[in-house]
């Protein structure tokens, strides 16, 4: 079984895995329209975390990381990860796409914030977001470092993603605002 990582799995993996692959899926975007009470906000102030829009457009691509769980621990990861993703996500499989074409594409699971869920936030102006995640806290640590983490992942394996990129921008410049 393999996991798809697009968001705080990128660079927070508490799980065992015995295999990292780096590469994408088609046909979504990553976009902070999920709204966060239990990682990154709190109930009465929910910070914003990402999930998968599908695309209008087939060939966009999200880039992340891929999982391989062995046989024998996966109904204890597949539950942690359940608990994780418990507000709103739902599995999903997709065809991943490893970054080294030499290896062919396969089917893997996603966690996906479903427009039907109580916790999508749907379009919303990157500016608001912006200001969300810049004054949001919740159990798990500030929404900004949430951001700034996945930001840096994405960096790391080469990616642009001009939605996160651009809400990195506009968090800093809120953040250096106000320290002044």
């Amino acid at each position: 079984m393999w996991i798809f990582g697009y968001g705080s799995l990128t660079w927070k993996v508490d799980f065992p895995y015995c295999q990292r692959v780096v590469g994408y899926i088609k046909g979504y975007v990553r976009r902070f329209w999920q709204a966060s009470i239990d990682h990154r906000g709190v109930p009465g102030k929910p910070g914003r975390v990402v999930t998968l829009v599908p695309s209008e457009d087939p060939e966009d691509q999200v880039w992340g990381i891929a999982y391989k769980i062995r046989d024998e621990e996966q109904d204890k990861v597949m539950a942690h990860l359940d608990h994780r993703e418990k507000d709103g996500y739902l599995r999903k499989s997709v065809l991943f796409h490893p970054l080294d074409c030499s290896i062919h594409p396969w089917h893997l699971t996603i966690y996906l914030g479903a427009d039907s869920n109580p916790f999508y936030t749907g379009p919303t102006n990157e500016d608001t977001i912006a200001e969300i995640i810049a004054s949001a806290v919740g159990p798990s640590g500030s929404n900004s470092e949430y951001l700034f983490q996945l930001a840096e992942a994405m960096r790391n394996v080469g990616v642009s993603d001009s939605h996160l990129f651009g809400i990195e921008t506009k968090v800093k410049h809120i953040l250096n605002a106000c320290d002044k």
